[in-house]
């Protein structure tokens, strides 16, 4: 089913819309009165963490810096799945206040591990997180669909990352009672990020060649170590007669609009793809505004999208599993203290 997104309490919420100063500080008072004596459980804790991003979103530091304290206390890296989002809450939220979210945000980047690491912890992720694998495969069968008759496809892959989300398509490829088609993937990537840095991309090149060998079907592998935006036609080298097929997979989210950029990035990157006429595109995103939202509507967002992953995750994986950690810190925290701390382009 794609992301799912728990509401807010609506008992809650309502508190804050009460008008006048005196009113809300009452109220505000009244929950970290509430908070203490009731402990922290995930439902407090969250409802803490809540309270911290509205105290700094109203620019009250000092009731602030007393909420963080308590949600210092009350968070883990290897507790129940609140607990664990909410230690890189925290670390989002502190790094706003101190106007260094972009500083941290690039500290956590370069405590990135070896790109060979990375990849064996994003296939982690994909195998343990429902949302993504889903996301995938629903790709995967629309770009088969509209491709059925074609013997010549070519997909442009705008976050390549490591190339497993097409085993099963060139699988299904390879088996077609016609034939295998000739399939040629530009796989676009972050050159930032550490798939694309060193030997990423040709990694994900030889993968694919692995694959091609393995079910016999026609390949080429085309790398493209760019930023989205800054793709232009002649790096896609899209062929006359070849089926296209664009897949924008977590990616347009990362994409500025013209609430960003006056550029507007993301309209003229999806203009540029609209004039190559496609045979199909997909889309998977996120069931959040995590980007364009303020402050205040976006820490509720991440809160409740990341939420439902971290519990998607406690099922499948132990709370000990030292694997968990490195999957969260590593493929998750970056997103969630970026989004949280920082504004903007950043």
């Amino acid at each position: 089913q794609g992301a799912r997104v728990i509401q807010l309490n609506p008992s809650s919420s309502s508190r804050y819309r009460q008008s006048g100063e005196g009113a809300q500080i009452e109220n505000r008072q009244r929950s970290m009165e509430e908070l203490s004596v009731q402990g922290s459980s995930s439902g407090n804790l969250k409802q803490l963490l809540i309270l911290c991003a509205k105290a700094l979103s109203e620019n009250n530091i000092s009731d602030f810096d007393n909420l963080i304290e308590k949600a210092r206390g009350a968070v883990s890296i290897s507790g129940e799945p609140m607990q664990r989002l909410g230690a890189y809450l925290v670390e989002g939220l502190v790094a706003k206040k101190e106007k260094s979210g972009s500083n941290i945000y690039r500290a956590l980047r370069c405590r990135e591990p070896e790109g060979k690491d990375l990849l064996s912890y994003m296939h982690i992720l994909y195998e343990i997180c429902p949302y993504l694998k889903f996301g995938y495969m629903a790709a995967n069968g629309a770009i088969a669909e509209a491709c059925r008759n074609e013997d010549r496809i070519h997909i442009i892959d705008f976050q390549i990352a490591q190339g497993t989300q097409w085993m099963t398509l060139l699988q299904a490829l390879a088996a077609k009672p016609s034939g295998a088609p000739h399939v040629r993937i530009t796989g676009i990537d972050d050159p930032v990020n550490k798939y694309a840095r060193g030997d990423g991309l040709d990694a994900v090149g030889r993968r694919l060649a692995d694959i091609s060998e393995k079910f016999n079907i026609p390949l080429e592998f085309h790398p493209v170590p760019v930023f989205a935006p800054d793709v232009t036609l002649e790096m896609l080298d899209v062929r006359p007669g070849d089926a296209l097929a664009v897949n924008f997979p977590l990616q347009l989210h990362h994409t500025p609009d013209e609430s960003v950029d006056v550029n507007n990035p993301r309209d003229g990157l999806l203009r540029m793809i609209k004039s190559l006429n496609p045979k199909v595109v997909t889309l998977v995103e996120q069931e959040s505004n995590t980007n364009t939202a303020a402050f205040l509507r976006r820490f509720n967002e991440t809160l409740n999208y990341y939420l439902a992953m971290f519990e998607s995750i406690d099922v499948t994986m132990a709370r000990d599993h030292k694997e968990r950690i490195n999957v969260e810190q590593h493929c998750l925290a970056r997103d969630i203290v970026n989004i949280v701390a920082c504004e903007g382009k950043e």
